[in-house]
């Protein structure tokens, strides 16, 4: 046996509550993966990669860790991050295994991961701060406090969005704004909501329309970026999104890990997309791999840790929006 898989169903709570169009969270749950390998009859190292399954692409912590339990064989004989790529599908599972797998294999060879890639090392990048769905009232409140970021992402629901971007701006006059509908306005309101947030300042629209419902943004002429979420999990989707988005979101979790996500980056840049590392809500374990991506992003928004009552440790630094490096120990 090459290594040894391990998995661990983990719990989170949020820090308050987390509310977007879809509904409210008060706890981020995760599914880590370990792999251990013995490297004499006393010692073993130990790599770790987190995921966060997610309803919406119909994963569930049951479904997940069965998921991964079904390729534990083939991952304890020794798999490759390119190997898994054809041996799993996209999705959360395969972002924990693909994760820990490039994590052994920095503390194998004793190499930080970015230097298996061939990548510059990572340098601290700056991350929006998310203001979940709220009353406007409510949410005014928490941009206030947040006013101070450079970057705020709003999440917005629909009916009463303007009201509610109408807050967030005049309670934070001073931070760029880029705003999130996963997927709840309709064709029939697309253009008076992009008005609404060409009037308020937008910098970019996350996912405004229904991944599959979202014919009519061809159609739509805007200096907004609009941007894929839902609608992008792999390399596969870009060509079918270029009518229609001028950015795209790469999650670890929709690509399946972070050598989906590298190629989805690569194969993005060229075909003239804006891109944005994402996240769902998870620890720093999830983050520190998006770091990589995040060094070449036009917009990063991994903050998932600072909606946290508690992260894991050892956790990922913040300085205000500022977020470095993952130390070795964490990740990579």
């Amino acid at each position: 046996m090459t290594v040894k898989l391990s998995v661990f169903a983990e719990d989170f709570a949020i820090n308050g509550s987390f509310t977007i169009s879809r509904g409210t969270k008060t706890h981020a749950q995760t599914v880590r993966v370990q792999l251990e390998k013995q490297t004499s009859t006393t010692t073993s190292i130990y790599a770790q990669g987190e995921c966060i399954p997610y309803s919406r692409y119909d994963e569930s912590f049951e479904s997940t860790i069965d998921l991964i339990k079904q390729h534990q064989q083939i991952i304890e004989a020794g798999i490759t991050p390119l190997e898994l790529l054809d041996a799993m599908p996209a999705g959360a599972a395969r972002n924990a295994i693909d994760c820990a797998l490039w994590d052994l294999a920095a503390k194998t060879n004793s190499k930080p991961v970015h230097q298996l890639l061939s990548l510059p090392a990572p340098t601290p990048v700056e991350t929006a701060f998310t203001i979940s769905v709220g009353t406007p009232e409510k949410m005014a409140q928490d941009a206030q406090q947040a006013s101070s970021r450079p970057l705020l992402k709003v999440k917005l629901a629909g009916t009463g969005d303007k009201e509610r971007l109408q807050a967030v701006r005049k309670a934070a006059p001073h931070s760029k704004l880029i705003i999130d509908a996963n997927e709840a306005w309709t064709p029939q309101t697309l253009e008076e909501n992009i008005a609404i947030c060409e009037q308020f300042g937008v910098s970019l629209i996350e996912q405004p329309l229904p991944a599959g419902n979202d014919a009519a943004l061809a159609t739509i002429k805007t200096s907004i970026l609009i941007c894929a979420d839902e609608s992008l999990h792999t390399a596969n989707d870009l060509e079918a999104l270029q009518d229609r988005y001028t950015a795209v979101n790469i999650k670890l979790d929709k690509t399946g890990g972070l050598t989906e996500a590298l190629a989805l980056a690569q194969k993005a840049r060229k075909l003239n997309f804006k891109i944005m590392t994402g996240c769902m809500l998870g620890t720093s374990l999830a983050m520190a791999p998006a770091i990589l991506i995040a060094q070449q992003s036009d917009f990063v928004d991994l903050d998932g840790p600072l909606l946290l009552k508690e992260d894991r440790k050892p956790a990922l630094v913040y300085k205000g929006s500022l977020l470095y490096p993952a130390p070795t120990s964490l990740w990579g």
